[in-house]
């Protein structure tokens, strides 16, 4: 069939998966690769494409019609650790909660979804903090129910966690950034402890925030962009509490984020004090990674918001 050219409107430089894998020589190669690639699922799977979306750091993403006209959108990830359980967990949650999986190319990095339209970001609308994260929560929760995939297609909350806590010590120790270390400890006990005591094990969207939750047609509100993983449910909320109106942003952040921690804890069924739990030491392993990537004013600001959500946990 015939083929847009592949030029500068389809891998375009300011493309952001462009400009960020062109940084590393693994990315670059991929990157040399991606339009071979792209070519041939598109071809394969007989797709008339539109201009990328302008958007994501890791995967080239662009809508695509299918030969029945059917509006789809193809992903094509750089092979990473992160990208590998999206097409399985997506397979087990068969359209309850998230996109829909269509067509899968393991071996490409490829992947065929449901398009969301219109397709508006959750933290972009009008709603009030309070509906919207009652809606992301009803998601949530269908997300959860999900049967669990084969052992060996999706990581380990538990295992992930521990790898985390030795990475963000070691670079404490290495960078020596001027963080609380009782804090920083605190986060990693945490990240150590947590999975362990978990009363259910679900399959976990990774990186439930509000950019990932998009306006749909088949249900209002579908998530998309997964980092999946089997584990503790209370994983999932952080960064979603952390990033719809931000707290901190309000001159006294405590009452609310009291109230949000016990809204989102009601309508999951867990307890607000595990919720935030996870919030200091994923918000831990967040700041230690801020610093690794030259930013560690961002992470010492982080630090000083999880103080506040260290003591409100009681921790």
């Amino acid at each position: 069939m015939a083929h847009t050219p592949y030029d500068t409107d389809r891998f375009p430089a300011g493309l952001p998966v462009v400009a960020r894998m062109g940084r590393t020589a693994s990315g670059r190669a991929w990157l040399d690769r991606l339009p071979g690639i792209v070519r041939e699922v598109e071809e394969r799977w007989e797709l008339r494409l539109g201009a990328p979306f302008h958007g994501g750091s890791c995967s080239w993403v662009a809508p695509a019609e299918r030969p029945d006209g059917e509006p789809a959108v193809l992903k094509v990830a750089w092979p990473h650790r992160e990208a590998e359980g999206e097409g399985p967990a997506l397979h087990a949650w068969g359209g309850n909660g998230a996109v829909r999986l269509l067509r899968r190319d393991h071996e490409r990095g490829a992947l065929l979804l449901e398009r969301c339209t219109p397709g508006t970001q959750l933290g972009r609308t009008a709603l009030p903090p309070t509906e919207q994260l009652a809606l992301a929560a009803g998601l949530l929760r269908e997300l959860w129910v999900a049967p669990t995939p084969p052992d060996g297609e999706l990581e380990r909350v538990a295992v992930v966690c521990a790898e985390w806590a030795d990475i963000l010590q070691e670079r404490m120790l290495r960078l020596r950034p001027g963080y609380d270390p009782g804090l920083v400890a605190l986060g990693a006990d945490l990240l150590r402890e947590l999975p362990s005591t978990a009363a259910r094990e679900v399959v976990v969207h990774g990186d439930f925030n509000p950019g990932n939750v998009l306006a749909a047609e088949r249900r209002p509100w579908l998530a998309i962009d997964a980092k999946p993983m089997v584990g503790d449910p209370a994983y999932d909320p952080w960064p979603l509490l952390m990033q719809i109106d931000d707290p901190f942003a309000h001159p006294d952040p405590r009452p609310v984020l009291r109230a949000r921690y016990a809204l989102v804890a009601e309508a999951l069924g867990e307890d607000p004090v595990r919720l935030l739990a996870w919030s200091v030491a994923r918000g831990v392993e967040s700041a230690l990674w801020s610093a690794d990537h030259d930013d560690v004013e961002g992470g010492a600001e982080e630090l000083t918001e999880l103080q506040v959500l260290a003591e409100l946990a009681g921790l």
